[in-house]
């Protein structure tokens, strides 16, 4: 039997975590019993072959969605079972996303873009300037804050979009492949970027399917056909 799990304990703690679809008359099941403690300054790497159910972890992990069953504390609330809008709150306040796509908004500064979570959680103009403009120094993109992502790199792209997700001071930074899209030298950076901000105390939780990205991790999840198969320290 699955240990209850405890307001208090791990960032992340997830106890028994099932998801299932329902295609047509067929009953798929994404996750299938999904035990899972991350500590605070954890940096873990889930990896897993496509179709393993690493992303649908990774939307429950995120508040995204919600197990079909099971028990998921994040920072102490628990969150399993809350409707769409308490969820919004909880991820606003908890998670910042980085994905594959940058997901940038094409007309607007990188200066704009940093600025948009700060905008949606009610922050005035004079805060959410300062504040990004303090996300961009730490990301080295401090010359390009009045660039549009068409004028910059990849590598810029992501590193601006990795500062949209640290400028709400998030406990927990969940990347999807986030050098999928990038030359050798530009992930090389941003990987570089991510032990940076985890030897600063920064949480990070990163789906890949490079095992050379994920061995940079601190910690080693691998997912198949919905289940944990090992969970191990990366060598050092």
């Amino acid at each position: 039997m699955s240990e209850e799990p405890k307001v208090g304990g791990p960032m992340i703690l997830m106890r028994g975590i099932r998801k299932s679809y329902s295609t047509g008359r067929v009953e798929v099941e994404a996750l299938r019993g999904i035990d899972l403690d991350i500590g605070g300054n954890d940096y873990v790497a889930v990896v897993g072959p496509s179709g393993s159910g690493k992303s649908t972890l990774m939307n429950i992990v995120g508040c995204l969605d919600t197990p079909t069953s099971g028990e998921y504390v994040l920072s102490g609330e628990k969150v399993a079972g809350l409707d769409r809008n308490r969820l919004a709150e909880i991820r606003n306040r908890h998670v910042g996303f980085v994905f594959q796509n940058f997901n940038l908004l094409p007309y607007a500064s990188a200066l704009e873009n940093v600025e948009l979570p700060l905008l949606f959680a009610g922050a005035g103009a004079r805060e959410r300037k300062e504040r990004a403009e303090e996300m961009l120094r730490r990301v080295d993109l401090a010359d390009r804050m009045d660039h549009k992502p068409t004028e910059l790199s990849g590598g810029q792209m992501q590193r601006v979009a990795i500062a949209r997700a640290l400028v709400n001071r998030p406990a927990i930074i969940l990347a999807d492949e986030p050098t999928g899209n990038l030359d050798s030298a530009s992930g090389q950076g941003i990987v570089g970027l991510f032990r940076a901000l985890h030897a600063a105390g920064q949480t990070i939780v990163m789906i890949t399917h490079d095992q050379a990205i994920a061995r940079l991790a601190s910690r080693i999840v691998q997912i198949r056909d919905g289940q944990i198969v090992e969970d191990r320290q990366a060598a050092a």
